[in-house]
Parts: structure tokens; sequence; C-alpha cells
């Protein structure tokens, strides 16, 4: 997350394709009497892109899955620097749309379309930008397992070794951003502390975890290379399948795996504890990496 003063809010390019090609979201404002994207103030301690998906459901009464980070607007706002995160969203539910005090009316239009109608530049220059990008056709949560202790006192088989309290935590907190990409499946490397950390995932997704040994980390006598190149394979085939999935694996292929998608060995990919990625490809080509 962003450390900022003043007003944090997010929200969404949403957008669903049509036999004309694709269409995005864009909403009437009363208050205000203009049209703009769905967006709206974070709660405190929300995570920007729960508040993102959030108030595009809240605002057009639309299903977003997240899918690229798009560029951020800054602006002033009630006399106060104010800070826009925003993200593409494939829309999957509608609710049924009813004008309210806040979003009297919605539009589903052609961006070129949106683009005119929009009201203020900085939306414009957010709906260029998802524009340019090629159509998403998987989207992965790429994590970390959480906390699990100190190897070195623990004295069991390090495959063994759990979360601890800070670890489950961190499940908890990542679970409810795992369930924004909606996978369909989860996927974890061998070790207990990985499959724990999914674990409140699969709780509130009703999935079961699969265990999957190239996310694993060298063993004795494995090149941490080969590992990393096994990993972003594996994320690769997941990600050739079409979809949305999401992973947890270990911090010693993370980085490398990432290189090896992306193609940026100058990219710091160091992942912590508990943290992890939303990464969105077209076809085989990796679109985009951000941080949760």
């Amino acid at each position: 997350m962003v450390a900022v003063t003043g007003i944090r809010a997010a929200g969404g390019v949403c957008w669903r394709p049509t036999a004309d090609g694709v269409r995005v979201c864009v909403v009437h404002r009363p208050r205000y009497g203009d049209w703009t994207l769905p967006k709206g103030k974070l709660e405190p301690g929300e995570h920007p892109l729960v508040a993102a998906v959030r108030e595009v459901a809240e605002e057009a009464d639309v299903r977003g899955v997240p899918q690229v980070r798009l560029p951020s607007v800054r602006y002033r706002s009630e006399g106060q620097a104010k800070l826009v995160d925003y993200w593409s969203m494939l829309a999957v539910a509608e609710g049924g749309f009813q004008p309210g005090t806040e979003v009297d009316d919605i539009r589903w239009l052609a961006v070129d379309d949106a683009i005119r109608l929009v009201s203020y530049p900085h939306d414009a220059e957010v709906l260029a930008a998802f524009a340019a990008l090629p159509q998403v056709t998987a989207t992965v949560a790429l994590v970390r397992h959480g906390h699990a202790g100190k190897r070195a006192t623990w004295t069991g088989p390090d495959t063994a070794r759990p979360l601890d309290r800070e670890g489950w935590a961190q499940a908890y907190a990542l679970a409810p951003l795992i369930a924004l990409v909606r996978p369909a499946r989860l996927l974890s490397a061998s070790p207990r502390r990985c499959v724990q950390t999914l674990d409140p995932a699969a709780a509130l997704l009703d999935l079961p975890i699969e265990i999957c040994g190239d996310l694993d980390e060298p063993q004795p006598g494995q090149q941490q290379d080969e590992r990393a190149l096994a990993t972003a394979a594996q994320l690769l085939e997941l990600a050739c399948a079409g979809g949305q999935v999401a992973v947890c694996s270990q911090g010693k292929v993370l980085p490398g795996a990432l290189e090896q998608l992306t193609g940026r060995a100058d990219e710091d990919f160091t992942t912590p504890k508990g943290g992890g990625w939303l990464l969105a490809f077209s076809g085989e080509r990796l679109l985009a990496a951000d941080r949760l």
C-alpha cells in the first residue's frame, strides 16, 4: 500500500466483452453533475484493491474481478490531496442497477465513447491506459507463505514447520484479497506453512488446495535457478489454461520465477512473507505483476 497523507480512494475500469467489442462502465453523479469512473474513499484500514472492487459494486452494482493496476490519479479535493488507485476489472455479475443519490445513471460504452463522455481529463487518461492493454485472458494471485517462526529453532522436518500467530494473521488478511480474484483453483507448494497460508481462502471460497511440487524451494542438490524455472513454467501453464487461480509458493523461488516471466532481472521481486502479486496474462504473455 502506498503511504500518502490526505484522502485515499480507489475504483476501476470495469469492462465486459460484447459482440461489438469491449464496453466499459461509467457513472453519473447527480451531486456533481459529472460522468466519471466508479470510485470511492477507502474505509479505515481497508486495502485499496478491496475498496476498488467494493466501490464498483456499490456505485454500479457490478461485480468485477481485478486484473491490471492502472495509473493512479492525484488531485486536490475538499482542500486536501487525494490519491485514487484504479484497476481494470472484468465484469462477472450485475445485480440490476437502481438509481440512487450518489449515482443516478450508468452507461456501458465503447472506450472511445467513454473517453469523450467523462468529465475529467484524468479519467480519460485512465481509460486510455486501459485501452492500450491487450485483453487479459488469465489472472493469478501469487502469494508467499506467512510467517512461520525461525527455521533454526524448529526441531522437526522443515516441510512440517507451521505458521505462527503472525503467519495466521497474514493468512487471514490474504484471504479476502485472494477471494477478489474469484479463483477456480488453489495451488500450494508442499510445505505445511504454504498450505496453511491458503487455508482461510479455501474455507472462504469452498475450494480444495492442490499440492504442486513445482512451486517448492530447491531441495539439497538442486539449483535455485532450476527451481525458479520450474515455478515459472507452472505459472505459465496455469495462465495458458485461462481464467483465475491462486498460488502460494516460497521466498527463494518467487523472485527468479517473476524475473523469468517478466524478462526484467533488474526489478526487485523480493516478496515478504504474507505478501504477494497480482499477475495478469494475455495468452503466454505476462502483462503486469502488481504487488498486492
